[in-house]
């Protein structure tokens, strides 16, 4: 609900004009609640004007567009590309167009609280995700050094000083402005601090030299991704040459571990490796889905000082002794995320399982269990190990071979759990062609009677409003949960997978050559 002072805010900013000439007069105090109705309403060029004039010592985005006293509603969700172009290039011009810097009191931005999602609300349906907001404002950065030198501008504006926080988002397609603005940051009177930094389709030295340059002593979460061809020997030497002493969440591509045929040097540089996280203190979140891990997960997690609130071990072909370890650990207190996808544990380790969900039920908030094997035998077993977990909000278990009506008893249990909210949930195996095996390919994934799945979603739908339950959200998002990063990078991504492919073909054919 809109407060009086609101819906006279939404009025004044809603003639662009007249606001715009209108700000000289505006109260200090009343900046935040315009810049809210201006980004509600999408005006551009108020937004531009009221950040060109920001009276206030900080910007932080997340607090402004967030719920506030005169409307509820958070709009942090909402990456529009007009409001936040709108912004930054009125960051810059905060900077060039004012004649005197004894009346700028800004001193930090924080661009961090901005949420990218996949349905967006705004008008102009015209998104600006990480990646586009890393561009742009690097680029700005750059050209504001360059205006700066080349033009008489008054001298107070290099006494300017504006940290700007942010979540930078690079690959090889905007490494390079990405890298020379943090190369220049000192001479910039905006200054990019990087809190949380991803790297994707990457080479590994570019890598290794961008990372230098975000200042890791104050990096909050560090996400190495997909394309970036960080193994295991890699990480031994960014951990040997980079101290991360506030780093709380860690993100590891694929593969960075594969402890077959482990040498007796590898051994030690996995402990190595174990003790250098150990001394992360604040390391809370650990991500590394696809490695193979069998039989270390104790190694690598037992030197760390800081129990894991977030743990992500998909597909890294963990034995017993490793869930074992998982169920006994300091860590299962504190497990409020945990990824077990990929394991056959309901087959293979149904009583430590069931131990280790005892143990984490206190704090478990989300829990995938995707491509595990779960059949209707184990729906029972299912239920009985769900049943202490009364916090848990999210529940993911696509890929599993489970019948419209083992679903169907399991959604009559999960409308029990009090906090759940989402719902992710396989096509019915009786909607496939009898016979298909699972884990199930990319191929034939969208092969399946899809008027008899809209049935049974129904029903399950039917199961949670009979229950009072319409605020769970059931959906079968077929080839995993939306990934805004994924989706605002797939064409580089996928540029990048075709030159793989054909380097590859192109060295398979050199091959052949000689060999004949």
């Amino acid at each position: 609900m809109k407060s009086l002072r609101f819906i006279s805010a939404e009025a004044f900013v809603s003639n662009a004009e007249f606001a715009r000439k209108s700000l000289g007069g505006v109260a200090h105090n009343l900046f935040p609640l315009l810049f809210k109705a201006s980004y509600l309403l999408e005006q551009g060029e108020v937004i531009h004007d009221l950040v060109e004039n920001w009276p206030l010592v900080d910007f932080n985005m997340g607090k402004l567009l967030g719920t506030t006293v005169d409307y509820q509603e958070d709009l942090s969700h909402r990456t529009c590309s007009v409001c936040l172009e709108s912004c930054l290039t009125g960051l810059r011009d905060y900077v060039l167009n004012h004649p005197s810097p004894y009346v700028k009191r800004l001193k930090v931005v924080d661009l961090t609280g901005i949420k990218d999602v996949e349905v967006q609300f705004c008008e102009c349906k015209k998104t600006m995700g990480r990646w586009a907001r890393t561009q742009l404002l690097s680029k700005l950065c750059l050209e504001l050094l360059v205006y700066l030198q080349q033009t008489q501008c008054n001298p107070g504006a290099f006494e300017i000083s504006v940290d700007v926080l942010i979540d930078l988002f690079v690959t090889e397609r905007n490494y390079e402005v990405v890298m020379q603005a943090l190369l220049k940051k000192c001479c910039c009177p905006l200054k990019i601090c990087c809190v949380s930094f991803r790297s994707d389709n990457l080479d590994l030295q570019k890598f290794f030299y961008i990372i230098k340059l975000t200042d890791p002593s104050s990096l909050r979460k560090l996400e190495i991704v997909h394309n970036v061809r960080l193994e295991m020997e890699h990480l031994e030497i960014l951990f040997n040459s980079i101290h991360f002493p506030l780093l709380m969440s860690l993100t590891l591509p694929a593969r960075t571990f594969n402890v077959q045929r482990f040498t007796a040097t590898e051994e030690q540089m996995l402990t190595n490796i174990g003790e250098k996280m150990g001394e992360m203190t604040q390391l809370t979140e650990l991500s590394m889905p696809f490695s193979i891990l069998t039989g270390r997960i104790q190694k690598l997690l037992s030197p760390l000082k800081t129990p894991l609130k977030m743990l992500d071990v998909s597909n890294c072909s963990l034995n017993h002794a490793d869930i074992a370890y998982l169920a006994n650990s300091f860590h299962v207190n504190h497990l409020e995320a945990l990824d077990l996808s990929g394991h056959k544990i309901l087959d293979l380790y149904p009583s430590i399982f069931f131990k280790l969900l005892s143990h984490s039920s206190s704090v478990l908030r989300s829990l995938t269990l995707e491509d595990c094997n779960i059949q209707d035998t184990h729906v029972n077993m299912l239920i009985l190990g769900l049943s202490p977990c009364q916090k848990l909000q999210e529940f993911k278990f696509l890929g599993n071979p489970l019948s419209s009506q083992a679903l169907k008893d399991l959604f009559t249990f999960l409308c029990e759990l009090p906090m759940l909210k989402n719902v992710e949930f396989p096509v019915p195996r009786d909607c496939y062609p009898i016979g298909i095996t699972y884990p199930i390919d990319d191929a034939s994934l969208c092969r399946f009677d899809h008027q008899k799945y809209e049935s049974v979603a129904e029903d399950l739908n039917l199961i949670l409003l009979q229950a009072n339950r319409e605020d769970v959200k059931a959906s079968t998002p077929l080839f995993g949960s939306y990934d805004a990063a994924v989706q605002e990078t797939n064409n580089e991504l996928g540029a990048y997978l075709i030159k793989s492919f054909k380097e590859t073909l192109e060295k398979f054919t050199t091959s052949l050559n000689k060999m004949s």
